[in-house]
């Protein structure tokens, strides 16, 4: 009988593998229109970017419908009225976050949410590189008075189980380092549950994404309150 680790495992491949390949990629820095116009369309609260991969953008759904835009309201409900900016490409890297963070840092974001990695285990990137391009963001953005919410993320075993051991770790690992706060594993409670998932099976539907959002509330309210 296979195991449901094995069995979220191969559904959470495919899930990013098709995210990969998905070709969605904007001309801007983020994935819509919360990345070209979310700074100027609300004065009030702090700005928040999540910068990350087809998780991040909603992949297959409005904006509106992605868990970035989802925690917006979510704030704003709670008396902590923020401004969100959707910084999702589909199928980005570390690499490819790294080389868009520059232009979100311009726009003098309170929060940073880095939800990036799971690209380049897929792909079989050094864990080093990974590291090291994780890294980079987060001092980035410290070094710019950013606060930052890392999302962790998992990898199936499919290139060795110590590669995906060290892969999911390494998360765990350079937020203690780096005294960041953490969100052990974004997809919890969503990867490989069909109902939660678009009809491919691979990608979090509307009630999928809700969850995401209450996730990354968890550890992004508390960040938020904490701010000066």
């Amino acid at each position: 009988m296979r195991s449901p680790e094995l069995h979220l495992s191969v559904i959470l491949a495919l899930f990013l593998c098709a995210a990969c390949g998905s070709g969605e990629r904007p001309t801007g820095p983020g994935s819509g229109s919360l990345g070209d116009t979310g700074v100027e369309a609300i004065a009030e609260g702090p700005l928040v970017v999540f910068l990350g991969d087809s998780l991040t953008a909603g992949y297959g759904l409005d904006e509106e419908a992605a868990f970035p835009a989802l925690i917006e309201a979510r704030a704003r409900e709670e008396g902590l009225p923020l401004r969100a900016i959707n910084g999702g490409v589909s199928g980005d890297t570390s690499a490819g976050g790294l080389a868009r963070l520059d232009w979100f840092l311009r726009q003098d974001p309170a929060v940073l949410v880095v939800g990036l990695g799971g690209n380049d285990g897929l792909r079989g990137l050094p864990l080093d590189q990974l590291e090291s391009n994780l890294r980079a963001i987060v001092e980035r953005a410290r070094e710019n008075g950013v606060a930052v919410l890392l999302l962790g993320q998992r990898i199936p075993p499919s290139l060795g189980l110590a590669y995906s051991r060290d892969f999911a770790e390494l998360y765990g690992r350079l937020a203690k380092e780096l005294d960041v706060e953490l969100v052990p594993f974004l997809l919890e409670g969503v990867g490989g549950v069909r109902r939660l998932n678009l009809p491919d099976g691979l990608h979090p539907n509307e009630e999928g994404q809700e969850i995401l959002a209450e996730t990354v509330w968890e550890h992004l309210g508390d960040l938020l309150e904490d701010l000066d």
